[in-house]
């Protein structure tokens, strides 16, 4: 790839806290149901899924919105199998179009009025997440519906984190949040609680950063509103064979990996960071740098040049998986990639993709963006948030890859990682950058065995 190296100042937040689908699939997931209706999991048993409702974390991006209907296909197929009454699955890109509908808590509200009177449970999940309907309502009737409960597969923090605002610094372990690869639950109770705390008072909080534990703090509200209760049947690794939910963890790959010479990679950097870490300068603000590569893109990049990365240059990243990722998109279509985060979504602000991971950008989203007015309002103010604030006015949607990362492998739990092919981390503060990209980061023998089990998912899409 073509490389251009230019300059970034530092940023930190700081808070504390403290506390008291494919078609192989769905024949699979059909077999299972089968399998587990014979074991006496029937309609007889008061198995009645019209009071669930499902809601996929989807995006309107066409790769993902694909991916999503292929689960909903596969859960009503199961749910054929159960009963005559299928359950409401909805996507969430199709519910609102509001800015901030992919972080939940702002449609709690709708989910009250249209399902409390018929509904016990939401659920929500990812769209690679796969379940076992019969196994799932098996899980689901062991708690009392008419009771408030928040369900999910439990994380938390090892070391308190950036991320995470160094919440719970005295002991980051207590607190627990839910993996939403694994899928998690809502009781009704508890969602028409939420609402009525929604009306009285607007969500505070700017930043939306990482939305599984921000909602998992709402929810628990300092004591107020129940914690996380963890459910072993929610699971990520597939193994045990009481799992009622898994996920389908993989790097996607759609056709052959985009080309080296299809991907252009800018590279930020500082005065002080010159010498140890790049050999180039440029006298540019921090905005103003951003632009003038996306300028230089569009206009001096050769034509058929699909793909814009502009990195940190104490970002570390696999180009190699970047390549296999690319496939999935499409460069004709206004493409705004990387790790996905919020600010002032309660009040109308707007998402942004975070640099310190990568942000990706497609040719014709770059074209879109330098054909109207909007631009830095100063050389030094924040590149991402410009930038997520100019997509929003076009109508252009982030595009949310959890596998890009905002912080070191040290700031995530090791069972959220665990699901992951990474692609990217960022800051070189209190590790050995060379080992961390060897270690999470560099082409493997399972990046090679992970290829040959995509060819169905090539051949689906």
């Amino acid at each position: 790839p073509q490389v251009i190296l230019l300059l970034q100042p530092p940023q930190v937040l700081e808070l504390q806290a403290s506390f008291g689908l494919a078609s192989e699939d769905t024949k699979k997931e059909v077999r299972q149901s089968q399998d587990l209706k014979k074991s006496g999991i029937s309609r007889k048993n008061d198995i009645d899924l019209k009071e669930i409702v499902f809601v996929i974390q989807s995006q309107s991006n066409s790769f993902h919105a694909k991916r999503a209907e292929q689960l909903k296909k596969s859960i009503l197929k199961q749910a054929a199998d159960l009963t005559q009454e299928l359950p409401s699955v909805l996507l969430l890109h199709q519910l609102a179009k509001q800015e901030g509908a992919w972080t939940i808590l702002p449609l709690l509200p709708h989910f009250s009025v249209t399902y409390s009177r018929n509904s016990s449970w939401i659920f929500f999940c990812e769209e690679e997440t796969r379940m076992q309907i019969p196994k799932l309502l098996e899980t689901l009737r062991r708690y009392d519906s008419s009771k408030e409960w928040f369900l999910g597969k439990a994380l938390h923090d090892e070391e308190s984190t950036i991320i995470h605002h160094y919440a719970f610094s005295e002991n980051p372990t207590v607190f627990k949040y839910p993996d939403f690869a694994a899928g998690w639950a809502l009781s009704i109770p508890l969602v028409n609680k939420l609402t009525k705390r929604l009306k009285s008072e607007s969500l505070k909080s700017d930043f939306t950063i990482d939305l599984k534990h921000e909602i998992a703090l709402y929810i628990w509200d300092k004591g107020g509103g129940p914690p996380l209760t963890p459910v072993p049947e929610f699971c990520t690794n597939g193994v045990d064979s009481s799992c009622a939910t898994t996920f389908h963890s993989f790097l996607p790959l759609c056709r052959q990996p985009v080309k080296k010479k299809d991907i252009f990679v800018a590279v930020k950097t500082c005065k002080k960071f010159h010498g140890d870490r790049i050999f180039f300068l440029t006298f540019l603000g921090h905005c103003g740098k951003t632009f003038a590569i996306l300028e230089r893109f569009l206009n001096r990049s050769q034509d058929k040049t699909a793909w814009l990365v502009i990195v940190d240059d104490d970002t570390l990243i696999s180009i190699s998986r970047l390549q296999h990722l690319l496939s999935c998109y499409d460069s004709s279509e206004p493409v705004f990639l990387g790790e996905r985060y919020g600010y002032g979504l309660g009040t109308g602000g707007y998402s942004y993709v975070t640099g310190g991971g990568g942000m990706v950008f497609s040719r014709e989203a770059i074209r879109r963006l330098l054909a109207s007015k909007c631009r830095c309002y100063s050389n030094d103010a924040p590149d991402d948030m410009v930038l997520g604030m100019c997509f929003s006015g076009l109508g252009i949607p982030v595009t949310h890859s959890p596998l890009f990362h905002q912080a070191r492998p040290v700031d995530y739990p090791k069972d959220y990682l665990s699901h992951q092919v990474p692609i990217s981390f960022h800051k070189h503060w209190n590790i050995d950058p060379v080992k961390v990209y060897f270690t999470w980061l560099a082409p493997s023998e399972e990046d090679k065995a992970g290829q040959e089990t995509q060819k169905g998912f090539r051949e689906e899409l």
